[in-house]
C-alpha cells in the first residue's frame, strides 16, 4: 500500500513543481512576437536641379511604421558632392509632412518619407530611395508620432539640434529628421538618433550608446553652411501608443562610430545590427558629426559641406536590404563631405532592437 500510495502521489508533485517553475521563469512560456517587414519602391531620380529637393516614399501594406530610411546615389564627377538627405520622416499619406504644431502629430502611421537635396551642382546619376519599416507586435498594436521643432541653426557651421520625447509610459520605436527650406543648397540634415531626456544625456544633446535600453527621445541635426534666419529643424520620435504597457518590453540600442570621411568629396559607411538576445530591428539612425557623440554634447563635423547620404535598413556588409524583406538585422550610415577636407569628423550608426516581452 505505501508503494501504491507513492506512486500516485509522484505525478501531483510533478504538476506542482512545474507550475513553480512556469511561474518562476515566465519567459520561458513566451517569446518576442516583434516582426518587420521592409517596404521600398527603389530610386526616383533627383533632384533634378541645383538649389531643390524632391520626395519619395515608401509604404507599409501591413503594420505600422517603427522608423524609416533613406539611401541616396550620388554617381562620379564633380556633382557627386550636392546630393544630401533633406529629410527621413513619417507620413500620414506618403505626402503630407509633419510641420505644424508640436506634440503628438499622428497615431498609427504607415508611410515613410525620404527627401533629398541638392546643392549648387547635380548630376544624371542622383537619386533617392525611402525606406519604411514595417512593425508589428501582439503587444504594441498602436503607435503615436510626437514632433518638435526650432528655428535652428541661425548661424552657419553651428548645430541646430532638436528633440521630440515620447510619453510617459510609452516605448521608443524609431524617429526620423527634416530640415527646411529645402531650396537653400547648403542646408541639411545630418544627424537623427535616439537619445534620452534627461541630464545624463544633456537632454538630447547626447545621443544613447551602446547597450543602453529604453531610450526615450529621438533628436534631428541641422547643418547649414549659411544660415539665414529661416532655417527649420524637426524632429520625430516614433512611441508606442498611448495605454499600452509596455513594462515587459525592451528597447535595446547598438551603436557604433567610424573615423572620416575626412578628405574632400570622399565618402564613409558604418554598419551595425542587432544581436542574439537583443531583439528584432525597428529602426535605426545616423550622423556625420564632430565624434564622440555618445559621451560629449553633438558637435558639427570639420567641414560646413559635410551631409549625410543614407541611413537605411542593411545586411552585415551594408548592403541595403530590398523590398519584402523580413530578416533585416543590421543598420547602416552613409556620409560625404563637400569639396574641402574634413579634419576629425565622424560616421555615426545607431539600430534599435526591439522584444515586446510577450
Amino acid at each position: 500500500m505505501t508503494g501504491n500510495a507513492s506512486l500516485r502521489l509522484a505525478p501531483s508533485r510533478v504538476l506542482v513543481l512545474g507550475a513553480v517553475l512556469a511561474l518562476a521563469v515566465p519567459g520561458t512560456a513566451y517569446a518576442d512576437t516583434v516582426s518587420v517587414t521592409v517596404k521600398t519602391p527603389g530610386a526616383t531620380g533627383g533632384p533634378a536641379s541645383a538649389n531643390s529637393e524632391m520626395s519619395t516614399h515608401a509604404d507599409c501594406a501591413g503594420g505600422l511604421v517603427s522608423g524609416g530610411g533613406i539611401n541616396q546615389a550620388v554617381g562620379t564627377g564633380a556633382g557627386a558632392n550636392g546630393n544630401h538627405v533633406n529629410g527621413t520622416s513619417p507620413s500620414s499619406d506618403g505626402t503630407t509632412e509633419y510641420t505644424g504644431s508640436t506634440g503628438v502629430v499622428g497615431t498609427d502611421v504607415t508611410h515613410w518619407l525620404g527627401i533629398g537635396g541638392s546643392g549648387g551642382q547635380v548630376n544624371a546619376s542622383f537619386s533617392t530611395s525611402p525606406y519604411a519599416v514595417c512593425f508589428t507586435s501582439n503587444l504594441i498594436n498602436h503607435t503615436q508620432v510626437v514632433m518638435n521643432k526650432a528655428n535652428t541653426p541661425t548661424t552657419g557651421a553651428t548645430v541646430g539640434r532638436v528633440t521630440a520625447t515620447c510619453p510617459a509610459d510609452t516605448r521608443l520605436l524609431g524617429g526620423g529628421a527634416r530640415t527646411t527650406p529645402g531650396n537653400t543648397g547648403g542646408f541639411k540634415t545630418i544627424a537623427s538618433f535616439p537619445t534620452f531626456n534627461d541630464s545624463a544625456h544633456s537632454f538630447g544633446a547626447k545621443a544613447a550608446a551602446n547597450g543602453e535600453t529604453n531610450p526615450d527621445s529621438w533628436s534631428a541635426v541641422g547643418w547649414d553652411s549659411g544660415a539665414n534666419g529661416a532655417d527649420y529643424t524637426y524632429a520625430y520620435a516614433i512611441c508606442s501608443g498611448s495605454g499600452i504597457d509596455v513594462g515587459g518590453a525592451t528597447v535595446k540600442v547598438r551603436y557604433a562610430e567610424v573615423s572620416g570621411p575626412t578628405t574632400g568629396s570622399t565618402g564613409q559607411t558604418a554598419t551595425v545590427g542587432c544581436g542574439q538576445g537583443d531583439g528584432n530591428l525597428v529602426s535605426g539612425g545616423a550622423a556625420i558629426s564632430g565624434g564622440s557623440v555618445t559621451t560629449t554634447d553633438f558637435t558639427g563635423p570639420g567641414s560646413h559641406g559635410d551631409h549625410l547620404n543614407g541611413s537605411f535598413p542593411s545586411t552585415s556588409g551594408g548592403a541595403a536590404v530590398g523590398d519584402g524583406t523580413t530578416t533585416a538585422a543590421y543598420w547602416t550610415a552613409s556620409a560625404h563631405t563637400g569639396g574641402q577636407s574634413s579634419p576629425g569628423t565622424s560616421t555615426d550608426v545607431w539600430a534599435l532592437c526591439a522584444d515586446d516581452g510577450v
